[in-house]
């Protein structure tokens, strides 16, 4: 067997996979040698079946099964060997006249090669780093927000400002059908407000999306979209009221605060108010880092710049799918997954050149940290290490968890990576100025 390799460019090359008959004959005549054995032909005892019949009937089909089988074991050896860094996989190349009644073959393939580059992170510009915070106005809500949570509900005939509404929006286009319960007081400028104010049980309210709320964190609640979908939404809503409630604040006191944080852990209002800050704060920082790794994967598109095999890209996607496209297909798909590509070759770029690799120990200990977080959820602040190994050997155990899991890892590693090496600014806003920077 001989393989040899073309360079056509950078990008592309041909490999061709020579194999002559002393590569794959003995096993081929073992194999129809066991056929024989076994062959159960009309007029022949078992075992006593002419070889040359069995040839006629099997030969053709074990000839061509264990020169393929040969053919992708030496090239996918072939390809780990020489270190060839290929994209999608090997295409086999039309041959007129091919012929397997000879007894040497030739094979080629077309291969797609990665591109080389350097990453770079930096432009011109430095890269925002929003540090959220949460200020008086935000924590003074959320306070007054627990204290009607904990309060006391009294129904009611009809509406009145600051009395608790529940009821259905639904929004047949945008495929909106969610039950919500708003406060009047949440609710933006006067003609909305009038619109709540003397409803009663049944009544259907019809209401546009754009101004409804005084922020979009409460339209985003009530209609159970994301953020996206709630930037600059103006579409009509039918609201159908299911109960009315005027609601009684909670009193700030000791029993409340042992109900939201267990006994004796907050103990003043200005605790209280401190706690809130530090568990919105840590909610923030989430929504800042995932920001941040946007933004970054958009810089670094922009400014690391290389060529990709796309002619070979554009025919892999039009053979190897489950339906055979058109040139024109194949061709929409590939500009709609280029961006995507780019960015896989550059992720792996910088984790390959800097090490980020997860470990399985990583893993675990990473594992056992998500699950002490969400058991902390639940009131079990501390939880005995035997517990966590049993509970994170469960889920690594599903390899879908594990390929999960993995990623999240493997994204606060290059998050960590971004951190030190990125050109970044800091920005301090509140909640409310990010999502409008953000999402402008």
């Amino acid at each position: 067997m001989n393989i040899s390799k073309e360079q056509l460019d950078e990008l592309n090359a041909v490999v061709t996979v020579d194999i002559a008959k002393e590569d794959y004959s003995d096993k081929v005549d073992k194999i129809l040698s066991d056929y024989r054995k076994n062959a159960n032909i009309p007029g022949f005892r078992k075992g006593h079946v002419p070889m040359g019949l069995v040839k006629k009937q099997y030969g053709k089909a074990v000839l061509v099964d264990e020169v393929n089988k040969l053919l992708q074991d030496a090239l996918n050896k072939y390809l780990t060997e020489e270190k060839l860094d290929v994209l999608g996989n090997p295409l086999p190349k039309e041959q007129e006249n091919f012929d397997w009644d000879t007894d040497n073959y030739s094979f080629e393939f077309e291969l797609g090669l990665a591109p080389k580059f350097e990453v770079k992170l930096n432009g011109k510009k430095a890269i925002t780093h929003y540090k959220i915070v949460a200020n008086e106005e935000m924590i003074d809500n959320q306070i007054k927000t627990i204290q009607k949570q904990y309060g006391k509900l009294t129904p009611k005939e009809t509406a009145e400002k600051e009395d608790l509404i529940a009821g259905t929006f639904v929004n047949e286009e945008k495929a909106i059908d969610t039950t919500a319960t708003i406060s009047l007081d949440k609710i933006k400028g006067k003609k909305n407000s009038e619109k709540f104010i003397g409803s009663k049980v049944g009544d259907v309210i019809t209401l546009k999306t754009k101004g409804l709320f005084n922020n979009d964190a409460d339209l985003i609640s009530a209609l159970k979209i994301s953020n996206e979908d709630a930037q600059d939404l103006d579409i009509e809503v039918v609201f159908t009221v299911s109960e009315v409630n005027q609601q009684e604040l909670a009193d700030l006191d000791k029993e409340l605060f042992d109900k939201l944080y267990g006994p004796d852990t907050v103990k003043t209002v200005t605790e209280l108010k401190e706690r809130i800050k530090q568990d919105a704060e840590a909610q923030f920082e989430q929504q800042s880092d995932q920001q941040l790794l946007n933004d970054i994967t958009e810089n670094a598109l922009e400014n690391t710049k290389f060529d990709l095999p796309s002619e070979f890209l554009q025919k892999w996607i039009r053979t190897t799918g489950e339906q055979p496209l058109s040139e024109d297909e194949a061709k929409d798909e590939y500009e709609k997954s280029e961006k995507g590509l780019r960015y896989q070759l550059i992720e792996g770029k910088i984790i390959t050149d800097n090490n980020l690799q997860v470990t399985f120990d990583e893993l675990k200990e990473f594992a056992k940290n998500l699950i002490k977080g969400q058991m902390a959820q639940f009131g079990q602040v501390s939880p005995d290490d035997k517990e966590l190994e049993d509970i994170a050997a469960r889920i690594l155990s599903n390899q879908d968890e594990v390929k999960r899991i993995s990623e999240q890892l493997m994204s606060k590693k290059l998050l960590g990576y971004f951190k030190e090496n990125a050109k970044l600014k800091v920005k301090e806003v509140n909640f409310e100025d990010f999502i409008k920077e953000v999402y402008k």
